[in-house]
């Protein structure tokens, strides 16, 4: 426990709780959508439960360094390229992603999501397979917390630390960052496509192609920007109930330019 007592220690802990947070964004993102399709009763049991699995996975990986870091060791070369464990897990939770994400836009678009029948086994169903999807996604992300976590720190209880206090900001947020996907339709859109992207990053790095996450934030950053200021023009028009114009009309009676 010497740590206590080294300024940089605390340092690190901070920094990492900080990039931790930033890194579960897209895991939080992921399990929002999912959850919306359950009942209203179901989503925060949903919520708390795919955000715990989310902090159970990454603790486990991070008491089990020994066997993450054979996953590092090819397994075979396809066209010469070398694959490993670590790269099968990226690959395949890419391709999840962007399976999961194409079906989920294409349900929103086509309105052909399934409806549960009168006794309810279709949402006892839904509930087990969302928190199935979640457990699965959680693993491919926790690989890049996890990984993030190892190359900043040594001491294993800062690592610990530093993911139970991003848990405890995800499970503060998930709700209302819910609720907002949840009552704006083309939030979810740029948030699927923001997973799409995800989802190509992850398998380029499973393929040695880093694209930095950095580029891929700022793009969903911006987007979200942009529709924030939609989203504000629109409630606007509702509250004046008139037609907003984005370019210079002319007023037929006077002739004036408005």
């Amino acid at each position: 426990m010497e740590w206590l007592f080294d300024p940089n220690a605390w340092v690190a802990l901070v920094t990492l709780t900080a990039l931790e947070i930033v890194l579960g964004i897209d895991n939080i993102i992921f399990i929002s959508i999912l959850v919306g399709r359950l009942p209203e009763h179901q989503r925060a049991k949903a919520r708390t439960i795919g955000i715990t699995l989310a902090m159970v996975s990454r603790i486990a990986l991070l008491l089990s360094l020994a066997w993450m870091m054979t996953l590092t060791a090819p397994l075979f070369s396809p066209f010469g390229h070398e694959i490993s464990g670590r790269d099968l897990i990226l690959i395949a939770g890419g391709l999840f992603l962007l399976w999961k994400s194409v079906h989920e836009i294409h349900s929103s678009l086509e309105g052909d999501e399934p409806r549960g029948d009168e006794t309810g086994r279709h949402l006892v169903a839904g509930f087990g397979a969302v928190i199935t999807q979640i457990a699965i996604i959680d693993i491919v992300f926790s690989l890049d917390s996890v990984i993030t976590a190892v190359g900043m720190v040594d001491e294993i209880a800062i690592m610990v630390i530093a993911i139970v206090a991003a848990v405890v900001v995800m499970l503060i947020a998930a709700g209302p960052i819910s609720e907002f996907v949840d009552r704006h339709p083309t939030i979810k859109i740029l948030a699927l496509s923001f997973l799409i992207l995800v989802g190509v990053a992850l398998i380029g790095e499973g393929w040695d192609l880093h694209i930095p996450k950095g580029y891929i934030y700022f793009a969903m950053a911006f987007s979200v920007g942009v529709e924030m200021l939609n989203i504000r023009m629109r409630a606007r028009r509702r509250e004046r109930m008139e037609p907003l114009h984005l370019r210079k009309r002319l007023r037929e009676e006077t002739g004036e330019i408005v």
